[in-house]
This record gives structure tokens, sequence and C-alpha cells, in this order.
């Protein structure tokens, strides 16, 4: 079973930047692809970012431009840089190894003035 300890999360103004950080363990980290998703309270959870064992990346098309996913295998852990941040980007942000089925707490961030 996967083990996810995310942080980064907070409060954050409209233009502000975070990073979130996914410390992930009980995996070979290295091969896996690994994901950030959000769910807004009411909507569905939605795919943000990947990243592939090969360091490929995809993003959302909300985020593209504004967010960045990384990676480092030597820590077992995988990051969001956020900036431009806007209202709507609101939500808690999971990470997850792609087809673990294991889902981690979380962590909320909030886009507000």
């Amino acid at each position: 079973q996967v083990h996810y300890a995310e942080s980064g999360g907070g409060l954050v103004q409209p233009g502000g930047s975070l990073r979130l950080s996914c410390a992930a363990s009980g995996i070979i980290f290295r091969i896996y692809s690994m994901r950030w998703y959000r769910q807004a309270p009411g909507k569905q959870r939605e795919l943000v970012a990947s990243i592939g064992s090969d360091g490929s990346t995809n993003y959302g098309d909300s985020v593209k431009g504004r967010f960045t996913i990384s990676r480092d295998n030597t820590k077992n852990t995988v990051y969001l840089q956020m900036n431009s941040l806007k209202p709507e980007d609101t939500a808690v942000y999971y990470c997850y190894a792609f087809q673990t089925g294991s889902w981690g707490q979380g962590t909320q961030v909030t886009v507000s003035s």
C-alpha cells in the first residue's frame, strides 16, 4: 500500500504562488507515473498534471502555463509549483501513483483575497 505525505498547501492571494510536495513510500517510486489531482467542493476530482517515469509531463488545460510538475527520484517526491493562482484553483490537492488505487489525505489550497 502506498503512503503519501502531502504538504505545502495554504491560503494565498490571487496571483500568488505555492509549491506542493508529496513524498511517496511503499512503492518503487522511480518506475511510477505520478499525478496531481484536485477536488473542489461540489465538483468531481480532476487531473491537474502528470509526470511519467521518463520525466515527460502533461497538464490540464486550466493550469497550462501556470503550474509545473517535477519529481526527485532520490527523495521519492513529486512537486507541483503553482504560479499565478486564481480563486478557481481553490481545492484539495492529491498526489497519486498511477494505477496503485491508493490515495492520501490531500492538502488544502485556498486562493482568496
